[in-house]
């Protein structure tokens, strides 16, 4: 149901160019019918930035959607760098926060997103149990040139060839 890579490429943003997570934020604001069309259907627009405090602690979410077709919160937390354990503990915080506080109780499960630009597969594995609700998934600002599509392309026939 989730996309990877997930293609920003409408964002507009130079690959090489210095931004913070505040500034991914603030583009996928501003160009939110592409990434709603991006993630796919259903998706609904509640929030950016969603505070939430407990222990005296204050706690900002990124990006809170809503599935209609799924019907669960989606919640999206964007990573610059690599994926860490770090960040898929706080992303279970959050899951467990909105599923014992804000959803009813005919609403599916929470789902946790954490957008980075790279994903570390063994990272996710081992931090989360087999059947998460928790997912990372990739980004990249744009598609691949059609150089490097060909390149992949073979390397990947190739592969094949050599499993058959």
């Amino acid at each position: 149901m989730l996309k990877e890579p997930v293609v920003l490429e409408f964002l507009g943003l130079d690959e090489k160019a210095e931004y913070s997570e505040s500034d991914l934020e603030t583009a996928l604001i501003n160009h939110l019918e592409h990434f709603l069309l991006e993630l796919g259907k259903g998706f609904l627009f509640e929030a950016r930035q969603k505070r939430f405090t407990f222990d005296e602690d204050n706690y900002f979410l990124d990006l809170v959607f809503y599935n209609r077709l799924m019907r669960c919160y989606v919640l999206i937390d964007l990573k610059l760098d690599k994926l860490t354990h770090q960040d898929l503990g706080q992303m279970q915080m959050y899951v467990n926060y909105y599923d014992r506080h804000v959803r009813l109780p005919d609403e599916n499960p929470t789902v946790g997103l954490v957008l980075c630009k790279q994903k570390k597969a063994a990272v996710v594995e081992l931090t989360l149990p087999t059947d998460s609700n928790i997912h990372a998934r990739q980004y990249q600002l744009y598609l691949p040139s059609k150089k490097l599509l060909q390149q992949k392309l073979l390397e990947w026939t190739r592969d094949e060839q050599e499993h058959s």
